[in-house]
C-alpha cells in the first residue's frame, strides 16, 4: 500500500489559538498493535486547550485532539476487535485526532454501534467516558446510594450535561453550576435536581441550604482554581473531592492539613487516562456508556459544529466559555 497524505491540525509553539497550524502530514501503514483511521468527526476538548497554551506540556511540534470517530482503514498485526471497515471511535493518547486520517495505538478504539452516528461517537468518548468513571469509579469512602447529594460544577459544559443525566438515571440528586441562567436551565432539562449561578449566588452557601446543612459527598470540579477552595466546604464529613480538570487555572499548592477540621475530607485528581490503560477496562467503560446512549437514558448534546479548517475559532468559542453541550470539528 501506498502512503497516504493527511491535513493534520498542529502547533509547533505553544501559545494562544494562532499557534494552530494546518500541516500536510503522510500516514503510513499501522504497525503491530495499531489500526489506521479515517475520521468522519473529532471531538473538541478542554484538554486540547492545556496542550495548546503548554499547561500540559508536550514535545512540538505537537498534532492535537484526543477523540474522533470514523472508518478502520488498515489493521496491524495483533489487533483482534477491529477489522477493516468497522465504524469505531475512540478517545486516546497519544493526541493527534484533528485530522483526516490517522495511524494510532488500538487499544482504546472501540467498535462504534450502527444506532450511533459519527458525531456523536466523536463528541461522547472522551466526555462520556469521563463522566462513566466520575460516577462509577470516584467514590466516597462510604459509597454513593439514590438520593445521595452530589455537586458538579461546568454542568452545562459537555461532560456536564451527560453527568446530569447519568446521574438522574442513578437516582443521584446532582446540584449543578454554571456561569448564567440560560446554562443553569439547560442542565436542569438535562437532570440536575438543583441548580446554582455561581456568577450571581455564594454556590457554597446555596449547597448548604439545598441539603439541609448536611453539604454533599461528592464534589465532581473541572473549574479548578475559582471553585475549589469553596468546594471543600460543601462537603459532608468524609466527602470526596474530585478535581479533573482546571478551565479556570490550575489549583494553587495546598496543605493537606485543611481537610482535616473541615471533615475529615478525602481529595483526588483525576485523569481518564488512568482508568483506560487496558484494552479490557476501556471496553468495559465503552460498553456502559454505549448503553446508556443507545437506551436513551443518556442523549448526547453537540450544540457546535466547525469545519476542520476552522479550529482557531472553535478553541476561541471553548475558552470563551461560549459553548454548551458537545463540539465537533468535521474534516
Amino acid at each position: 500500500m501506498s502512503d497516504t497524505t493527511s491535513r493534520a491540525v498542529r502547533i509547533h509553539a505553544t501559545g494562544g489559538p494562532e499557534q494552530l497550524v494546518i500541516d500536510n502530514v503522510t500516514v503510513g501503514e499501522p504497525g503491530p498493535g495499531q489500526v489506521r483511521i479515517r475520521h468522519h468527526a473529532i471531538g473538541l476538548n478542554f484538554i486540547d486547550v492545556y496542550q495548546r497554551t503548554g499547561l500540559y506540556p508536550n514535545t512540538m511540534p505537537l498534532a492535537l485532539g484526543m477523540e474522533g470517530a470514523g472508518v478502520i482503514e488498515a489493521v496491524g498485526e495483533g489487533v483482534t476487535h477491529l477489522k477493516v471497515g468497522d465504524r469505531a471511535a475512540y478517545a486516546a493518547n497519544p493526541p493527534g485526532s484533528y485530522c483526516d486520517v490517522r495511524v494510532m495505538p488500538a487499544m482504546n478504539v472501540c467498535r462504534l454501534p450502527d444506532a450511533i452516528s459519527f458525531e456523536t461517537g466523536a463528541a461522547m468518548m472522551l466526555k462520556g467516558l469521563t463522566a462513566q468513571y466520575l460516577l462509577k469509579h470516584c467514590k466516597p469512602v462510604e459509597g454513593l446510594q439514590a438520593g445521595d447529594f452530589v455537586l458538579f460544577h461546568a454542568a452545562a459544559g459537555g461532560v456536564g450535561l451527560i453527568a446530569c443525566q447519568w446521574a438522574r438515571a442513578l437516582g443521584l440528586k446532582l446540584i449543578g453550576t454554571a456561569g448564567s441562567d440560560d446554562k443553569c436551565q439547560l442542565a436542569l432539562e438535562h437532570g440536575a435536581s438543583h441548580v446554582i449561578n455561581y456568577r450571581t449566588e455564594d454556590f457554597a452557601a446555596r449547597v448548604k441550604e439545598i441539603t439541609g446543612g448536611k453539604g454533599v459527598k461528592v464534589v465532581y470540579d473541572s473549574v479548578g482554581k475559582d471553585t475549589f477552595d469553596k468546594s471543600l466546604d460543601c462537603l459532608m464529613p468524609f466527602g470526596l473531592m474530585v478535581s479533573f480538570g482546571n478551565a479556570s487555572g490550575p489549583v494553587a499548592p495546598f496543605a493537606p492539613g485543611a481537610l482535616g477540621p473541615k471533615g475529615s475530607l478525602y481529595l483526588t485528581r483525576q485523569t481518564l487516562f488512568s482508568h483506560i490503560t487496558t484494552r479490557e477496562r476501556t471496553q468495559a467503560m465503552a460498553d456502559d456508556l454505549f448503553q446508556a446512549v443507545t437506551s436513551g437514558a443518556v442523549h448526547i448534546r453537540i450544540d457546535q459544529r466547525f469545519a476542520l479548517t476552522d479550529v482557531r475559532k472553535a478553541h476561541e468559542s471553548l475558552e470563551a466559555r461560549s459553548t454548551t453541550g458537545c463540539t465537533v470539528l468535521l474534516p
